[in-house]
């Protein structure tokens, strides 16, 4: 008798031991995934930086490219309107007495006043496309009353153009001295077709 009392007690003993030990892993369990929630918690999340798409546009083509990147960027636009826009025969490049004909030959004609030179919440960006057609090799100077009113201290900077035929060139250079702030990269120019894909694409590697 006392034999079977013994192998009982040793019995009971065994299951506690046993659902101690169950206890105690699973407490740990517990506190490791606790751990791991508060760890999750506490990493800082990816940055929610905004970004907004300047642009001049006098034929339609660069508010077209504009419009892609803000797109692609989920990024705010806007559009550069001079208070004095430019008509159609403003914009005759052939004609010696054309307006824009006459501003290039005259540099002191390019100071051209803006509708709006300042952005709003300007302060909570830290990335600015900038955006307009090319002329005679350069950015076309309306942009240029913009560039000059802010200050790109802490954002990255983005030239972006369109033309026909023209590259590039110094233009972005050329913007980023007379703004004198701000990390500007070297910029793209796109044809005055280009695709929605392609824009994409070129954003998309802005990324890598």
């Amino acid at each position: 008798m006392m034999k079977k009392i013994l192998m009982l007690a040793l019995s009971s003993l065994m299951v506690l031991g046993l659902a101690a030990c169950g206890n105690t892993n699973g407490a740990d369990a517990s506190s490791s995934a606790s751990k791991k929630t508060d760890t999750a918690a506490q990493s800082p999340a990816k940055g929610n930086g905004k970004t907004l798409v300047v642009y001049y546009s006098a034929g339609g083509h660069t508010k077209n490219v504009a419009n892609y990147i803000a797109k692609a960027t989920n990024g705010d636009v806007m559009e550069l309107k001079p208070v004095q826009d430019y008509t159609e025969a403003d914009l005759d490049y052939n004609n010696r007495d054309s307006r824009v004909y006459r501003e290039h030959d005259d540099a002191s004609l390019r100071d051209i006043p803006l509708v709006k030179d300042k952005a709003d919440n300007w302060e909570g960006y830290d990335t600015v496309f900038i955006g307009y057609p090319i002329w005679w090799g350069i950015a076309a100077w309306p942009v240029d009353t913009f560039v000059k009113h802010n200050d790109f201290s802490g954002k990255t900077v983005i030239p972006f153009a369109t033309s026909a035929s023209s590259g590039l060139g110094d233009s972005g250079r050329q913007l980023q001295q007379m703004a004198g702030t701000g990390s500007w990269l070297e910029g793209k120019r796109f044809p005055s077709n280009v695709s929605e894909s392609t824009v994409q694409q070129w954003v998309q590697s802005l990324n890598r």
